[in-house]
């Protein structure tokens, strides 16, 4: 029954043990005639008993009877940590005397843009069109910002710390019209209604608001959608029409010369 309890306390003193491990380096590992392993910082004879430090400050220790230790063991220092290096920093995108991007960034953001919303590149473009006109640096006489026109509150709620970035514009602004289409279930003339007038708006007149600006917008940004997808879409005849007259050419037999 004594051993038991010896046992036990020493299990709890195990477990303090492991609780100190984090905050102090084990310099030696001692173990025990009965299996268990103690890490100290370093240990001494102390009359008729072994003290175990758990520090190096010796002011916190356990001791033992010299017959109750097997074995002393030092344990090497672990090795020091890699030094993290801070990853590189993305450069960011340049824009020209205008305040525009170059056509490859601008469709690089909304590509990705779209992608993480499953929204398509074109809607995005015909909206920063119609907002900004591609201007990184645009700002509306009601004040909202950046490339796809974003009020300060609606930006910060989005997330984005400064409208002029453009991946962050962009980003937020994808954001801002996903939700929108979600809460009028895909309805893109309500929801682009919403985004230019607000959802209030919408929702008090129970469809687009009769605002001559909103309206218009509206209808400008259909209007530039759909250019843009029957424009892709022709593009796309063409280019299957090309693949297929050069697979026709490969194949066709020639004219073997007369004789």
């Amino acid at each position: 029954m004594g051993r038991s309890l010896t046992i036990c306390g020493f299990i709890i003193v195990l477990a303090a043990l492991a609780a100190l491990a984090p905050c102090a380096r084990a310099a030696e590992r001692i173990t025990l005639q009965n299996g268990f392993e103690i890490r100290c910082d370093h240990h001494a004879q102390v009359e008729d008993r072994v003290r175990l430090y758990l520090s190096a400050s010796e002011d916190n220790y356990i001791e033992r009877l010299p017959e109750d230790i097997a074995a002393f063991e030092t344990v090497p220092d672990p090795p020091a940590p890699p030094e993290l290096k801070e990853p590189a920093p993305t450069p960011s995108p340049k824009t020209g005397a205008d305040g525009k991007l170059s056509a490859a960034d601008l469709g690089e953001m909304l590509n990705k843009a779209g992608h993480e919303h499953n929204l398509d590149v074109d809607l995005l473009a015909s909206l920063v069109k119609a907002e900004s006109g591609g201007n990184v640096r645009a700002v509306s006489p009601a004040g909202a910002r950046g490339l796809m026109q974003l009020m300060p509150g609606t930006a910060k709620g989005l997330g984005v710390e400064d409208s002029f970035k453009p991946d962050q514009n962009v980003r937020g602004g994808s954001a801002y019209l996903d939700a929108l289409l979600t809460r009028y279930h895909d309805n893109l003339a309500l929801a682009l209604a919403a985004y230019n007038a607000g959802p209030e708006a919408v929702d008090r007149y129970r469809g687009i608001p009769p605002y001559r600006e909103t309206r218009a917008y509206v209808a400008r940004v259909i209007h530039e959608f759909n250019r843009r997808v029957l424009a892709r879409d022709a593009e796309a005849k063409r280019r299957a029409a090309q693949d297929r007259q050069s697979a026709v050419s490969l194949v066709a037999p020639r004219e073997m010369p007369a004789p």
